[in-house]
């Protein structure tokens, strides 16, 4: 399942995505969220940094504020006391306040606002069909 995600991504029409971050990068962003990453997560981070796939802005690791995941992972828990702290921002869909948010284990969980998280999907990768 882990290469799953990145296969894909790759397959899709319109995808869109920079260069693979770092180990090094990936361990800097974990240690800085105090968390470590889902597998899936980081087969997608090493393969891309980050990336546009269909309709989607995934968060990643890149020079840019913008879909950082620390900077993104950090501004939305301050926004939302109610999410774990073994969450990290996945997506941010800028339509009313839904946050995409992935578990360290992998599942997929949504908030709207300040609610609490709501598991989805098991994967990105199912969340990617789940989202269509």
């Amino acid at each position: 399942m882990i290469n799953d995600i990145v296969k894909k991504m790759s397959l899709s029409e319109d995808f869109y995505s920079l260069t693979g971050a770092s180990i090094e990068e990936i361990k800097s962003a974990e240690i800085a969220l105090n968390l470590e990453f889902a597998e899936e997560y980081k087969s997608y981070l090493m393969a891309y940094g980050v990336a546009s796939v269909d309709s989607h802005e995934f968060t990643g690791i890149l020079s840019s504020e913008r879909l950082h995941v620390v900077h993104n992972t950090i501004e939305e828990r301050k926004n939302n006391e109610l999410v774990a702290e073994n969450l990290y921002v996945v997506e941010q869909l800028n339509i009313d306040h839904v946050i995409i948010w992935q578990s360290q284990t992998g599942e997929i969980y949504q908030t709207i606002g300040k609610t609490p998280a709501t598991r989805i999907c098991q994967s990105l990768s199912e969340y990617l069909d789940w989202s269509k």
